[in-house]
Formats: structure tokens, sequence, C-alpha cells
């Protein structure tokens, strides 16, 4: 579940002042990032554990941010929890219990639902955490872009292909840089000032990816980066930072979400340009 402002405030507050941290408590702000949902519920041991500090690291993190110890910053996330408590929510925590709790033998049936039912969970959180002003922010820079370049790898790559498939279908220039050859540094050579890049990546986060970015924000072009957490090395680089968080079965990450924000990031430019999707020069095999 999304929890309210003031926990968005107060991430906020950490990304501005996240280069500064000294290590072991940039390792506990990504931690609150990535396990926000679920902070109010946990023991500072669990924190530095996930986090893999010391407990007093996880104190001295707190009172940097003005609080007087854990336990009342851990009341930020309590209390937004709180008042976005509704029977949706405990819907969605039933799902998490049910896959966390799953028998040893399941048929595949049960194998399925399970995992929809966490790719649905997966897509009512980012319904809840849907940022407008960044969405919007990341259209406009698509708008204004005279050529687009997409990168990602691995997991990643079939959304990349995707989206570059799907903007085929606007009066845009669009590029893949699939890395094809290990050509990723010749394909994103050309990108300068005017351009944009989308880059998808999450943990591990691909080295491929990250270098695109890198020379990207170095060559002035603009940008748009979706991955999980404003905290991660691929925002470094970002203009605009579209955050999606997957959820997971059996230990294995859907695609799910993430493809949905890129389809409707394509469906609004689209508009946005004028250019039904279904119609025009070269959309005749849109649904191929």
């Amino acid at each position: 579940m999304a929890v309210s402002n003031a926990v968005d405030q107060f991430m906020r507050r950490v990304a501005d002042e996240f280069e500064s941290l000294p290590r072991q408590l940039q390792g506990i702000a990504r931690y609150l990032e990535q396990h926000r949902s679920s902070i109010m519920l946990q023991k500072v041991n669990d924190v530095a554990v996930g986090s893999n500090v010391h407990p007093s690291a996880v104190v001295r993190f707190a009172q940097r941010f003005g609080y007087s110890g854990f336990s009342e910053m851990q009341a930020v996330f309590r209390d937004a929890f709180r008042e976005r408590a509704e029977p949706s929510g405990s819907y969605q925590h039933r799902i998490r219990r049910v896959i966390a709790g799953r028998p040893e033998q399941l048929d595949e049936t049960q194998i399925a639902r399970s995992f929809i039912d966490a790719c649905r969970v997966g897509l009512d959180e980012l319904v809840e955490r849907f940022d407008v002003t960044r969405f919007r922010a990341a259209v406009d820079l698509l708008e204004q872009a005279e050529q687009i370049y997409i990168v990602a790898v691995r997991r990643s790559f079939a959304i990349a292909s995707y989206i570059a498939y799907a903007l085929g279908h606007t009066q845009k220039r669009v590029h893949l840089v699939d890395g094809l050859g290990g050509m990723h540094r010749e394909q994103i050579h050309s990108i300068g000032k005017g351009d944009a890049l989308i880059a998808i990546s999450f943990p591990p986060y691909g080295k491929e990816t990250l270098f695109c970015a890198r020379l990207a924000h170095q060559r002035k072009a603009k940008v748009i980066a979706i991955s999980e957490s404003d905290l991660g090395p691929l925002a470094a680089h970002a203009n605009v930072l579209l955050k999606v968080e997957e959820a997971s079965a059996f230990a294995f990450r859907a695609l799910t979400s993430t493809i949905c924000l890129c389809q409707a990031l394509f469906v609004a430019l689209a508009y946005r340009l004028e250019l039904k999707p279904n119609e025009g020069a070269h959309t005749g095999d849109y649904d191929a």
C-alpha cells in the first residue's frame, strides 16, 4: 500500500541529501525507500539487518533527519498507513500473506493464480503511487525531443523493445539501443542536446543502461528513467524518474506494472501529438 504525503515529503528530503550521506546511511535510505509500505511493522533490528548495518546506525539516520530516534521516525510511516487504510489495502495484504504462506506443493493453476494475484497487487500500487507531475514532465520531454533513444538490458529488454516499437508509430525518430555485438557505446554515441533517452533498469542495475544514462546526461540530452527508487544510481542522471515497483511471486519479479506504465507513456504522447495509435501511414500493423 502506498503511504501518504508525509512519507513522500520525508523521502524527498532523504533523496535531496542522499549524496552527502555516509555510505551506511545511504544503505538505510535505500532500504526505507524499497520497504516504505512495511516500515511501520518492523523493529529497528529488522531495518538494520535489511540495510546491513548496526542498529545504532538506524538511530543515527533518524536523528540526522530531526527525529529523536527510530520510533519517532517510524511513527511517520505508521500514521500515514492509518490515513490510507482501506478495504482494498487489507485485500492486498491478504494476497501477500497467501503467497508468503503457500504450501510446498502447488499445481499449475495455483501457481498461475498466485502470480496473477501478485501482478494485480503491483498494478494497484502503481495506481496508488502514480505521480501526475512526473508523468506529465516525461511526456513533455518526449514531445520536445528531436530523437528518442531507448535502452534496457536483460529482463527489462523486452519492455524497451516494446516501447521502441510503439513509439515508432509516431513521427519521432526512435533508436533502440539493443547492444547487438556489444555496441551500446556506438549506438548511443550520437545522442545530444535536444534528444531524449528512456532508460529502464532495476536492481542490480545493468551497467550498460547506467553508461547510456550517464553519457546522455553529459551530452545534455534529457533522461527519463524508469526504476523503483529515487535513491538508485539511475536516478542520479535522470531529469524525470518514473517510479514503479514490481510485485514478485515464486522468486520471479513481474513485468506487468512496468509495461503498463510504458504503454501509458506511449498513448499519452500519441494523443499529445494528435496521433491515434491505429491510424497513420506506418500504423497498419500496430496490433500485429
